[in-house]
């Protein structure tokens, strides 16, 4: 067996799915066990899809930018992302999010505060597959199949 991961373009993508369990609500799950409620935005206890998009968007902008920060804050540091958005009523859609990643930065210098944000950027720009994929538009397909579901 190879240490070398398979070629991208060779690996299928991982199964993810959402089974309705009610009217206009979903349990979106993954292979590997996870799951998230999802439904309308006026119900508790649940994401709408929206807020799917922008948690996604908030998540993947962190993660990128972790090693970065934990690099120049130490292992341990917290920190809390926050995400909003600016939406087109008319349209129904989202005009822009914004991320916010909140932190204590007070220990660093200026010029190592400066260093360490320009390369959590970098590795957000260059890592955050969410905000890639939302920067460069990627369209949809939907596809309707007719059979019995499991």
């Amino acid at each position: 067996m190879s240490d070398v991961d398979p070629d991208p373009e060779d690996t299928p993508s991982p199964a993810l799915w959402a089974e309705r369990t009610g009217s206009r609500a979903y349990t979106g799950r993954n292979a590997r066990g996870a799951e998230v409620l999802i439904g309308d935005s006026k119900a508790d206890g649940v994401f709408s899809p929206g807020e799917l998009l922008q948690i996604a968007l908030a998540a993947c902008s962190a993660l990128s930018a972790d090693h970065r920060l934990a690099y120049g804050l130490g292992d341990d540091f917290e920190a809390v992302v926050g995400v909003s958005n600016d939406k087109n009523q008319d349209e129904n859609r989202y005009e822009s999010m914004t991320v916010e990643i909140v932190t204590d930065m007070a220990n660093l210098t200026e010029e190592a505060r400066t260093k360490m944000l320009e390369r959590a950027e970098i590795a957000i720009e260059k890592q955050c597959t969410v905000g890639r994929t939302l920067a460069a538009g990627a369209g949809h397909t939907i596809v309707f199949t007719d059979e019995a579901a499991e």
